[in-house]
């Protein structure tokens, strides 16, 4: 077969079929509002003198947006786990804070004519017409809420527009995926405090998101939740069994709340692989300091992360982590790395794989209910989807196994937005339900403190 985008060394009529395909793709591609629910960011690269005009080495950035034809994404206010004391709630809530600043600072101060902030699925739709990329706030892990459940309205205000209750770790709020290796639980699900955080999200319009907390947790969520909830970043566990997957059970739980799973291109969530070169790349990222997930912000200086023209990155999430390494320490990296996969032979996740979830999970629960995520700058990246640059190969894929523009457009963004448009419709039911009168509608600024 031709490869994703190249047609070199096929035959004379498999060029002209690919050519083809490609041309239709790509006119898919631009007709399609492409968006990725799911992209980490680091506020020292949100700065006047650092920023996402440039091209960083960041996964996602603005000329990297413009050159793969994304259109719209979903920038996370991320705050790792920490102690569920006073104190950890406090630093957890200026962590949270810093992202908002930095998410507000670059569409309102930095590059307004490039990039609007979205508040609503008609906001997207607006935006992308002008030709502008969109952003929307995502928050991942509800920790920073601490025990105040004002802080739900106050994230929402701020832009907010889903919210996962927990992250790695138990919290305060819901049981974690991770504590399903020990079979240790918290709370054997949502807390009382989180089913209180879920009412509130209700009654504003904030998608309740499923990707992180137990299975128990998000089962009781799908429940709990009068509107329907999304799993901004996961895949199908009948495919790879990770605890960040979910199995048929959880799928079919998503449906009937008429929900939607934006397939993840993480390499681990979308095929499994021995536990042995597992347990081996794990030890090896210690050893150099390349850790997955989001890159932590050590809040000092540092010199910007330019990308060198012609640099090549890893297609596995280890891409930014990286680039801070010296060359020579990066060479060793590489070297060691080598020895891991001769010894376990290890094919890249790519597109295809990713695609592979995409048909089981349409098969398993029906067009309707499948998005698309990247987890970009937060351990994600596969072969071919590796950047926002490389968005393309994603449709050119769809393309390739079959599927018709009304339903890569509904893969793409229409899903999502049909499930956001819902969330806020069951919003304003519930608050006239209540004799409450819906506030004016404002731009969150991030000023608020």
């Amino acid at each position: 077969m031709c490869g994703l985008v190249s047609v070199v060394g096929c035959t004379a009529q498999a060029q002209f079929g690919d050519e083809v395909l490609l041309a239709r793709a790509r006119a898919i591609h631009d007709r399609v509002i492409t968006l990725d629910t799911h992209d980490d960011i680091d506020p020292a690269d949100f700065t006047s003198s650092c920023n996402y005009t440039e091209r960083l080495t960041t996964q996602v950035n603005l000329p990297k947006m413009k050159e793969g034809g994304l259109d719209v994404s979903f920038f996370i206010v991320y705050v790792a786990q920490g102690p569920l004391t006073p104190g950890g709630y406090r630093t957890a809530y200026r962590q949270a804070i810093a992202k908002f600043d930095a998410i507000h600072l670059l569409t309102e101060q930095i590059a307004p004519s490039e990039i609007g902030l979205a508040l609503t699925p008609e906001d997207v739709r607006r935006i992308a017409a002008s030709g502008r990329r969109v952003a929307v706030i995502g928050i991942e892990n509800g920790y920073p809420i601490g025990t105040d459940v004002a802080r739900v309205k106050e994230f929402y205000d701020r832009g907010g527009r889903y919210m996962s209750l927990a992250h790695n770790g138990h919290n305060q709020l819901a049981d974690s995926n991770t504590g399903e290796a020990a079979k240790s639980w918290r709370h054997d699900g949502v807390s009382p405090l989180g089913r209180q955080v879920i009412v509130e999200m209700n009654r504003l319009g904030m998608m309740v998101d499923v990707s992180h907390p137990s299975k128990a947790a998000m089962l009781q969520m799908a429940e709990l939740s009068k509107a329907p909830i999304i799993a901004s970043h996961s895949s199908a566990r009948a495919l790879a069994n990770h605890p960040r997957n979910m199995d048929d059970a959880m799928l079919d739980a998503l449906k009937r709340s008429g929900g939607v799973i934006q397939t993840v291109a993480l390499g681990a969530y979308l095929r499994s692989e021995p536990g042995e070169r597992t347990a081996a790349m794990a030890a090896l990222r210690r050893l150099f300091g390349v850790r997955s997930g989001p890159r932590p912000s050590s809040g000092q200086p540092r010199p910007c992360p330019v990308e060198q023209a012609g640099a090549e990155s890893a297609a596995d999430g280890d891409a930014a982590a990286l680039s801070a390494l010296s060359a020579g320490r990066r060479a060793d990296y590489e070297r060691q790395r080598a020895a891991i996969d001769a010894k376990w032979p290890h094919r890249p996740p790519s597109v295809k794989d990713l695609v592979d979830h995409v048909d089981y999970l349409v098969k398993r629960i029906g067009i309707d209910h499948v998005g698309l995520s990247s987890d970009f700058d937060g351990g994600g990246g596969v072969e071919g989807w590796n950047s926002a640059a490389e968005t393309f190969n994603v449709t050119l894929e769809l393309v390739r196994r079959g599927y018709t523009e009304a339903q890569i457009d509904k893969i793409w963004s229409g899903n999502l937005l049909r499930v956001w448009g819902e969330v806020e419709r069951v919003a304003r039911e519930l608050r006239r339900a209540n004799g409450l009168i819906r506030a004016p509608r404002r731009t969150p600024a991030h000023s608020l403190q």
